[in-house]
This record gives C-alpha cells, sequence and structure tokens, in this order.
C-alpha cells in the first residue's frame, strides 16, 4: 500500500528528486560544451574554489574565503581526532554548545546537526568517519539564500533568487502529543522519520495551547524548511551589499550565499548578520522550489535552471579566454565525480541513523 508521504511527494513537484528537474537540461549542457569545445569548461566558473564548488569542495576552505567578521566561527575536525583536542578547539575558538555539526563535505543538509552536549558531541563524531565542521550555531532570527552572480570584468552584478527560508513549526493544542501534532499537520508528516529522532525525548509531550514548536532550525529542504520567493526583496541597495561581498571573495563570481539575520535594512547595511555558507556551480536558485507562489511550476523552475546554466556558461568561458583560468583535466575530474558518488551514498545511509 502507497504510503501517504509517497503520494503528497509524487503528485507534489517541489518534493521530486533532483534528477527529474535536470535531465531535461542535458541536451542545452551537451550543445554549451561543444561550442567551449571542452565538456568541463564550467568548472572554470568560481577559480578559487575547488572544482568551483561542484560538491567535493571543502566547506571549511571555502568558508575562509569569506571576511572573518562576516562568518561563523568554526573548527575543522579530522578523521578519528582525540576527542580532548577536540574540546580544546573548541575552547580555543569559543564555540560553546548548542552547535552545528556538518560534514566538511557535504550536501542536501544530510548530517546536519544541533548539538547540545559535549556526549551528543562524542556520539556524533564516533559515528560518522569522516572529516567533520563544528560551528558556533547562529542564533539570528531570519534566513535567506541570496543568488548572486558578477561576470569577471564588470564591478556589478546582479542577484537572480531570494529565498526566504521558514522553518518548521506548529502549534500545541493542550490535547494532542507532539507526535499526533507532527502527524496530522500537513507538511511535517512528510518528515517524521527526520523529527522523531531530533524530538525523541518530547514525542508523547502534550503542549499548552498556542504553544509555538519549532521542529527544525536547519534552513535546509530536505530537513522540512520551506523555501518562499522572496524575490520581491531584490533591489540596488542588495545588489551592492553583494558586490562588497563578492570583492573580498575572490574568485567567487557565481553561486548562492546562505546568510543569517535578523532586520533586513542591518543585512543591506552589512550590520548583525553572518554567511553560513558559500555555494558554487552546483548551488540553486531555490526560490523556484516555493510551489505557493501562483507563478511556481515544475516547467518554470526547469527553465530558471537552464537559465542560470547559461550565465555560468558566460562566466567560464570569460575566465578561460580574457584570464586564463585553465578547464580541468577530464580523468581527474572523473575519478573525482566517481568518488563523490560512493561519498553521497555513504552520508545517505549515515544520515538515516539516529545517534
Amino acid at each position: 500500500m502507497i504510503s501517504r508521504s509517497s503520494i503528497v511527494k509524487l503528485t507534489q513537484w517541489e518534493h521530486w528528486p533532483t534528477v527529474i528537474f535536470y535531465l531535461p537540461l542535458l541536451p542545452f549542457f551537451f550543445i554549451r560544451s561543444i561550442k567551449a569545445k571542452h565538456p568541463l569548461h564550467y568548472v572554470a566558473t568560481n577559480p578559487s574554489i575547488f572544482y568551483s564548488g561542484n560538491g567535493t569542495e571543502s566547506k571549511y576552505k571555502t568558508l575562509l574565503l569569506i571576511p572573518e567578521k562576516y562568518r561563523p566561527k568554526s573548527l575543522l575536525v579530522q578523521k578519528k581526532e582525540d576527542f580532548n583536542l577536540v574540546s580544546l578547539g573548541l575552547k580555543n575558538k569559543e564555540i560553546d554548545f548548542p552547535l552545528i555539526a556538518k560534514p566538511d563535505i557535504g550536501f542536501r543538509g544530510y548530517l546536519v546537526k544541533i548539538i547540545n552536549t559535549e556526549s551528543q558531541l562524542r556520539s556524533y563524531l564516533l559515528n560518522i568517519d569522516e572529516t567533520i565542521i563544528l560551528q558556533e550555531f547562529i542564533d539570528l532570527k531570519n534566513e535567506i539564500g541570496i543568488f548572486y552572480y558578477r561576470f569577471p570584468d564588470s564591478q556589478h552584478g546582479s542577484i537572480t533568487s531570494i529565498t526566504i527560508k521558514k522553518y518548521l513549526t506548529i502549534k500545541g493544542d493542550g490535547k494532542r502529543t507532539l507526535t499526533e501534532l507532527i502527524l496530522q499537520d500537513k507538511r511535517a508528516f512528510l518528515y517524521y522519520d527526520l523529527l522523531k529522532n531530533i524530538h525523541k525525548d518530547n514525542l508523547e509531550t502534550i503542549f499548552k495551547k498556542d504553544k509555538k514548536i519549532t521542529l527544525s532550525v536547519i534552513g535546509n529542504h530536505s530537513k522540512g524548511t520551506q523555501f518562499l520567493n522572496g524575490n520581491h526583496l531584490i533591489n540596488k541597495e542588495l545588489e551592492y551589499f553583494l558586490d562588497k561581498i563578492s570583492y573580498q571573495i575572490k574568485g567567487w563570481y557565481y553561486g548562492r550565499l546562505d546568510i543569517k539575520y535578523n532586520d533586513f535594512q542591518d543585512l543591506i547595511n552589512t550590520k548583525d548578520f553572518k554567511i553560513i555558507e558559500v555555494n558554487g556551480i552546483i548551488s540553486e536558485p531555490t526560490h523556484i522550489y516555493d510551489a505557493t507562489d501562483k507563478n511556481a511550476s515544475y516547467f518554470n523552475a526547469v527553465r530558471t535552471i537552464n537559465d542560470h546554466w547559461a550565465i555560468m556558461d558566460k562566466i567560464a568561458l570569460m575566465n578561460h579566454k580574457k584570464y586564463a583560468v585553465k578547464f580541468p583535466k577530464i580523468l581527474p575530474y572523473a575519478k573525482n565525480m566517481i568518488w563523490l558518488h560512493f561519498y553521497s551514498k555513504k552520508l545517505k545511509k549515515l544520515n538515516k541513523k539516529d545517534f
């Protein structure tokens, strides 16, 4: 029997697998590659990021491209690192609990977790045999993803997408348990397998009427966060703000910045915000997944991705022809992609475990 969540994920395009959005674009990709005379020409887009941010780059190294005052305090933990050294590193960096833990090479929110105690951190590091980033939890109330590009020979860039991230929340009613509230919510039930692990200590709790319960504060679609179209926020002031940021992230011309902030005007004035992630060529203009937008559709989403790929194509060719950025060698890149395939399967499998 097909489950309720399976029916929703099958019938609502917002939840369709990523491959469904990209398969129709392969002919356009091949045509651009033929014109460029190299199948990997797009990797010249962001010279300062490993393979321009194709998903195999170190998030920690990419984070270091951001001026220190704009980024969260972070600690890189190597595989099997002694826990005493980890604790000392956190102390030296002044990173307290709660904190965010995530794989240094990661995507789709896999294994991104809030860690509240030392014992939880021990368990997390014991279960994940990979290089990990431990990051201060940024307690700012708003989060957006801004997709920006700038041609290497231009002083000014453009914002093509703003995504307002709405964390998954529900309200207590004084009658039903948290489990019942989640399973009866039209969106939360889709993420029950994830949420039952996060809230395992409160699943049978009955919360007071109108008590707001935030189920997840990780701004990723796979964690239940809803992506809302925020393109109405695009203006010249914000583009100038992104210009100033992009000048300081040398060799980054195309991608999405995920930013936490309190007040939008303060953000524009470069006050009270943190850039929690820099994304490169595999990043998306995630406003396309706002199914509540009257202009949104699967076909418009595919068309928007293709429009962005066309921009990426132009930036890569300009970097190559005008600034001598080399195209990557095919064999090492192919090996890198094979490694990514098996690595992503490992992360996906670990992501289903409770620890």
